[in-house]
């Protein structure tokens, strides 16, 4: 099973190497999709979490024990395929290749089942065509 979280660490937090922790106390990988994370300061990781759903729940409950703020992915993005303009600006920042360009129409494609949510696509598209179903 995956999920996706959004990890927010206070400043106490920050150098405890919790994916370390979640491979090794859980059995649960952690695939870092976007990290903003600076000594001293509030962190945020988005990740996606994969392992067995009664370790990634044990994960996420000790996650929580150790203050660190837990947020689950519960939005889809969403391409407004009347606004797209095909330009594929895009693609160029989406980690996991949910958004190609197909090479012989060179139309985009959304390949939902790859998609994490990490939202990088949403801020790149220069005609607001992505959005997220909150």
């Amino acid at each position: 099973m995956k999920k996706r979280v959004t990890l927010t660490f206070p400043q106490n937090t920050v150098y405890m190497p919790v994916t370390y922790r979640l491979a090794k106390d859980f059995n649960v990988a952690a695939n870092i999709i976007r990290a903003q994370v600076a000594p001293n300061q509030m962190g945020t990781l988005v990740v996606e979490l994969l392992g067995d759903i009664d370790e990634i729940e044990a994960a996420i409950e000790w996650m929580r024990m150790q203050d660190i703020g837990i947020s689950l992915a519960s939005s889809e993005i969403v391409i407004d395929e009347d606004s797209c303009v095909d330009c594929g600006l895009c693609t160029g920042v989406c980690p996991t290749e949910a958004l190609t360009l197909d090479p012989k129409t060179f139309k985009l494609k959304f390949w939902r089942s790859r998609c994490v949510v990490c939202e990088q696509c949403i801020p790149t598209c220069p005609v607001q065509a992505i959005s997220t179903n909150l």
